[in-house]
């Protein structure tokens, strides 16, 4: 395999690509990698959710803690709409709208994440110690 042609070929096209390259060519790529694995580590959370806040259109309409076992009933715009809270988690158990992509999203572990019903304006957000943003707008 390594003595195929098509094999010899591809790494004489590479060999020829790096020699093209020039100094600031390389300082390009050299930086924009660095970059990349600085945004990673300084914007990517793995941070666990305290809370969960939900709206109902653009107020908000409770927060609870994470660390109770419950399920909230909201009357939206379309009908009625159950959150549940277990164990650390949250999600969208019930919806009235049509796509349901609400429910499909699941359990919400992460401070950040959102689940939004948009036909019935209802969203949750988790919540952390610490927002890794400003504001978040829907």
């Amino acid at each position: 395999m390594l003595n195929s042609p098509r094999f010899n070929n591809s790494f004489c096209k590479l060999r020829g690509l790096t020699q093209k390259l020039l100094a600031g060519d390389w300082l390009v790529l050299i930086a924009s990698t660095l970059c990349v694995i600085y945004l990673f580590q300084t914007l990517w959370t793995n941070e666990h959710a305290a809370k969960v806040q939900i709206r109902l259109g653009d107020k908000v309409y409770a927060t609870y803690s994470l660390n109770q076992q419950r399920e909230i009933h909201i009357h939206g715009k379309l009908g009625d709409v159950v959150i549940s809270i277990a164990q650390g988690k949250a999600r969208f158990t019930k919806s009235l709208c049509h796509t349901q992509y609400c429910v499909h999203q699941g359990w919400l572990t992460h401070a950040g994440q959102a689940a939004i019903c948009l036909p019935n304006q209802v969203s949750l957000e988790l919540l952390g110690e610490t927002k890794p943003y400003d504001t978040l707008n829907y």
